[in-house]
This record gives C-alpha cells, structure tokens and sequence, in this order.
C-alpha cells in the first residue's frame, strides 16, 4: 500500500514561480510581478527616515518597474548605503530584461563571470529555474538532492554517513541551542545537537516533503543512501539539460578508473582547488580527500555535442565540502566548465 497521501503537487513557492509564465522555448519572462517582488525587498523599501528623492524612485517604480532610470536619479539619494543598493537593484534589473527570459539572462551573468552580482541573487536565479526545470517531478528525494545547487548546506557525520540539511536552519537551530544553554543549566547537562532536530528523508519520510518544501527542513543522507546519490545526479542532468540543451548521463563513482582522465568540473570553490591539484599530479593530504563527498562520472548521450579534443573520454565532476563542514555548490561551473563542441558552454 502506498503511503503518498498527497494531493497536489506544488513545491517551492519561495522561489516565485507563480509570480512568472514559461515562453516559447520553455524559459520563464521577467514579469512585473517578478521585479515588483524585488523592489519589496527591505533593502529598498524607503524607511521612515529616508530622503524624498529615494521615495520618490521606488514609487515610481512601483507603478512602472521597467521604468529607466537615470544615473542622476540614483545620485540624488542622499544615504550612501541607499545609493548603493539602488545601483545594484538597478544594474541587476537591467541585466534581467536585456535577455528574453530568466534562463537567457541567467547565463549571460555566469558567462561573464557573475561580476556585480552577489551569491544570494544568482542562488534566487537558479532556485527559480530549478522550479521551472523540474515542473512535474514526482520524486521528493530528486527536489531534496536539488535544493544543493541553490541552498548552502551544513555536514555531519552519523554512524559514518554524510548527512546534509539547510544551512540556514541549522545556523537557526544552533542560535537557539546557544540561547538554551546560556539560561537552562540542565540544557547544557544534557547537550543538544541542530542535526539532531532535523529530520533525515528516507522512504518513509518522504512524502511530507510536500508540505514542508519551503521550509527546506528534510536531511539528505548522501553518504548512505544511494537513492539520495541517484537523487542528485537525476536534478544535475535537469540542470544542464534545461541550460544548454545537452543530454547527460550521470552517475555517482567511488574513484576515478581512468588513469587518463581528461576533464573534470569541480562542484564548488573547495572541489575546484582539490581537483586542479589532482590535475597537476600533486599529492592532496587524508583531510582534504576526506572533504570529497561527492564524486561523479558525466557522459554526454550525443557524442558531437561533446568538444572532440576529449571525445570518447568521461568528465568528472566533484563535490567538497570546506575545512567547517559547508557545501556551497556552485551550478555556474557546469555552464561554463564543461567541454562542449564549439565553446557553448565558454
């Protein structure tokens, strides 16, 4: 007997799907809704405090937010800070509706290096692409193994596995756990663990990953559950298929077999430096190889869509977490780090 009780299938409302429409191609508009939401952000919401020419811009905006807006116009704010988070908004706005949807503009800023852009925006760019991307998925451990390209998550070790759960929450749980023990002489008798208090999905478990999405509440057991490992390989073969069009097939590996291995993308900053040093024949000590948690074979399913300086050959992707624990995976490297046929992906 089934114990998927659910009735609907929305996920991830925070990433403000709703707010948007799929156009020809598949790729998601820039709407209004879509600007409107970034204008509501507190950094641009004028304070009581703040001058005339400041609240004059956002309600301007408010009413037209593709409105253009003049260098002068942002210089007239008077608080410096407020300045600096209008030229931001303002430059981010501009770069979204050059590109004729999200997916477009997302990879012109990755291609040029996401300058000006910090991690927090372009991780609300790939959360909201993932969701289009995996529109219908029915798999809760696929949406899970997800969350890794636009979610920073905290590592642990139990019984030997590699759990992963939301930063975030864990940094809220800890916060709490220190406010416990600074006033409960029992709490700290006692120890409390943020791991602890976070549930880890398993078959039983996953069907409540529909109501809770959003709360980004659920543990991945990546080191002990292949279903989590095959979970995260179905969403980075979504990922790439949606950006660049190209078929992948991969699959989660102990070690590299090839002696002659040709290509590899690191997942995040720690897995690129891992690997480069790999790459060079130099030597990596037990601590760094212990933070790999993650190690995948690529093959692309068309052969010429693949450069043909490393035709035939696999590519490598590796995940790492840093010396604290945190994996912050970086989905722009598979854009721009993969060797396909006639620089698509430089």
């Amino acid at each position: 007997m089934s114990t998927d009780t659910r009735t609907v299938t929305e996920f991830w409302v925070s990433s403000g799907h709703h707010m948007t429409r799929r156009v020809d191609g598949g790729g998601l508009a820039v709407t209004d809704e879509m600007l409107l939401a970034y204008l509501a952000r507190p950094e641009l919401v004028p304070p009581d405090e703040a001058c005339a020419a400041e609240c004059e811009l956002h309600a301007l905006l408010m009413k037209e937010p593709r409105r253009p807006v003049t260098a002068a116009m942002i210089a007239a704010i008077k608080d410096e800070d407020a300045r600096e988070n209008w030229q931001f908004m303002i430059g981010f706005r501009d770069r979204l509706l050059a590109h004729p949807n999200v997916e477009a503009a997302y990879l012109a800023i990755v291609r040029d290096g996401a300058r000006g852009v910090p991690p927090l925006f372009l991780n609300q760019l790939v959360h909201l692409v993932m969701r289009n991307a995996l529109d219908g998925c029915e798999d809760p451990f696929v949406l899970r193994a997800a969350e890794l390209l636009f979610r920073p998550q905290k590592g642990s070790l139990k019984e030997g596995s590699l759990l992963l759960a939301d930063l975030e929450l864990v940094e809220e749980f800890e916060a709490e756990r220190n406010a416990l023990l600074s006033t409960s002489p029992l709490a700290a008798m006692m120890g409390t663990d943020a791991m602890g208090e976070i549930e880890v999905m398993t078959d039983a478990t996953a069907a409540s990953y529909w109501s809770r999405s959003d709360a980004f509440s659920m543990a991945l057991n990546l080191g002990g559950d292949p279903r989590s490992r095959e979970a995260l390989c179905r969403a980075l073969e979504t990922w790439i298929a949606h950006m660049l069009g190209v078929e992948t097939a991969i699959a989660a590996v102990e070690r590299i077999e090839d002696a002659d291995w040709r290509w590899f993308v690191g997942l995040d900053a720690e897995a690129t430096a891992i690997g480069n040093r790999l790459w060079r024949g130099e030597a990596i000590d037990p601590a760094e190889q212990s933070r790999i948690c993650g190690l995948f074979r690529l093959d692309f399913r068309d052969p010429g869509a693949m450069d043909p300086k490393v035709a035939g050959k696999p590519v490598y992707l590796i995940m790492a977490l840093t010396e604290d624990m945190i994996l912050r995976v970086k989905p722009q490297n598979l854009i721009v780090g993969l060797p396909l046929a006639g620089r698509r992906a430089a």
